[in-house]
């Protein structure tokens, strides 16, 4: 085995602890940054550190923003009388790259889970509920994940918000029971927003 400076072990460390990265991913990819040029590391630093300086979380909807209100909940032209319910920003993410949703989010931040001891006050249903006004909101679409822990914050939801006058429609066909939104194709994702159903 290879015996590198303290340097390349303390970055291979840092890299395996990103989600995906293995050992040996963490590896090359610290000997690749050891033989770039200095101001490819210093950019790739330099972004790092914006990214932790920069980035806030959306007033509104709970989105990754640079700004006090993210895009979406700032452009005049979405439908706001609209509001999908996702999981995290990676699941809003992949819903927009369907292109088919012309509305407003709501990020939760988690699901329901009692066995990971979260419960409805450690995820933003609060706010949810908060921002559901029957005389601005029209339908709210429940796109949390098809597991355990996304149906049943998805019946929470449903119960708490049945007796008000908006829609309450989930999310369809296309989605694979226990699939991660985050990795559904466009297109499946397209087909499970125009299908959706009502709770």
């Amino acid at each position: 085995m290879i015996h590198y400076p303290d340097a390349i072990l303390k970055l291979i460390a840092s890299f395996s602890l990103l989600p995906g990265i293995g050992r040996k991913t963490a590896e090359r990819l610290a000997l690749h940054l050891l033989h770039a040029p200095d101001h490819e590391a210093a950019a790739l630093a330099a972004d790092i550190i914006a990214l932790k300086s920069a980035v806030r979380i959306c007033a509104t909807c709970f989105a990754l923003s640079d700004q006090e209100k993210c895009r979406i909940c700032a452009d005049p032209s979405r439908d706001h009388g609209v509001i999908c319910v996702v999981e995290n920003p990676a699941d809003m993410a992949a819903i927009e790259k369907s292109k088919v949703f012309s509305g407003s989010y709501h990020v939760l931040g988690g699901a329901l889970s009692p066995i990971d001891g979260i419960g409805p006050d450690d995820i933003r249903l609060a706010e949810l509920f908060g921002r559901a006004d029957p005389g601005i909101v029209r339908e709210i679409i429940i796109a949390t994940r098809t597991n355990v822990e996304g149906e049943a914050t998805a019946a929470y939801i449903l119960d708490h918000l049945k007796s008000r006058n908006i829609t309450i429609t989930r999310i369809a066909s296309g989605v694979p029971m226990g699939g991660d939104l985050q990795y559904v194709d466009p297109l499946t994702m397209q087909k499970a927003m125009e299908k959706r159903y009502g709770c």
